[in-house]
């Protein structure tokens, strides 16, 4: 079954649902029919290897969940009013999703720590996710994928802010992608880093735009968006600001850093804003790559200081 049609079901339901039975307080309700749950790993059981829509009350969740077959749209009943924090699964995340597809609505996730340092507040293993008007904060990891190059990770409108880390040399980031076959990020904010990255993925294809890199207030951290084994797609429309506390201010965008297991032909990076915090007084590449193929970068916007491309 395609994801479209995925989708489609569970807007029909989700349009029939009893929206009104939260079952005397019970902050988790499965919208097709309105049973309630106190834990949210109850409500994902619930649905099991079918489709449907867990309702999420307002409030902090101190509780996690794992996903292990199905399609699950996780939603918030007040957009940014119901948090997990702290708690994990697996030593993962707050939600850790091998099924086939799940939609993030909504949700916010902070404080996430593990003992391998990779504490998230997703971490995809297999199957699509889409992530909407999402926040993570305060975490080591805001999502960390496994490999999967069938399938597509989408975030859009979300927030990403004080995450990241390099503690013993094994770097965490923002968005950590491992070899998907897509990464869309849209519209979404990123911000205070604690160190890696900003967005580092390994995904065949990445479709990167209209989002804002505000590193002002970053602490130690690395690229705005690393592409480590090569990639196509696109890098347009966005607005990038590196700050002064860098662990590696060389440039804000790599490409081929790494071991190089994706084409790159063709990749464009256009139409993009890029310079400095007013106290950063320093050079850079706005571009840098290891890939020594041609790359489109082009009709981009950046100050004085920034060098448009970097051959390494």
């Amino acid at each position: 079954m395609s994801r479209k049609m995925i989708l489609a079901g569970l807007a029909l339901m989700l349009s029939n649902a009893p929206l009104g039975a939260q079952q005397g307080g019970q902050p988790f309700v499965v919208a097709e029919n309105g049973q309630g749950f106190w834990r949210l790993a109850d409500a994902v059981k619930a649905i099991g290897s079918s489709r449907g829509t867990i309702l999420i009350a307002p409030g902090t969740h101190r509780q996690c969940a794992i996903q292990s077959e199905g399609s699950i749209v996780y939603k918030a009943r007040v957009p940014g009013t119901a948090v997990f924090d702290t708690v994990t699964c697996d030593g993962k995340a707050a939600l850790v999703l091998n099924g086939q597809f799940a939609r993030v609505d909504g949700l916010v996730f902070q404080n996430m720590r593990v003992a391998d340092k990779n504490g998230s507040g997703i971490r995809l293993q297999r199957g699509d996710l889409e992530v909407f008007n999402a926040t993570f904060r305060a975490s080591e990891q805001g999502i960390l994928t496994h490999a999967d190059a069938a399938s597509t990770l989408t975030i859009d409108r979300s927030t990403f802010t004080g995450l990241g880390g390099c503690p013993d040399g094994m770097c965490s980031h923002s968005i950590y992608v491992g070899d998907y076959g897509r990464l869309i990020v849209t519209n979404s904010r990123f911000e205070r880093g604690t160190g890696g990255h900003y967005i580092k993925s390994r995904a065949a294809r990445a479709e990167i735009s209209d989002n804002s890199f505000d590193d002002t207030g970053g602490f130690e951290t690395n690229y705005m968006i690393d592409l480590p084994a090569g990639s196509v797609g696109a890098i347009a429309r966005n607005e990038f600001v590196q700050g002064q506390n860098k662990e590696n201010y060389s440039a804000f965008i790599a490409v081929g850093a790494e071991t190089i297991s994706h084409p790159s032909a063709g990749l464009a990076i256009t139409n993009n804003r890029a310079g400095f915090a007013p106290s950063v007084k320093r050079s850079s590449a706005f571009v840098a790559d290891w890939t020594n193929e041609p790359l489109n970068v082009n009709a981009n916007q950046l100050a004085p200081g920034l060098k448009v491309f970097e051959r390494r």
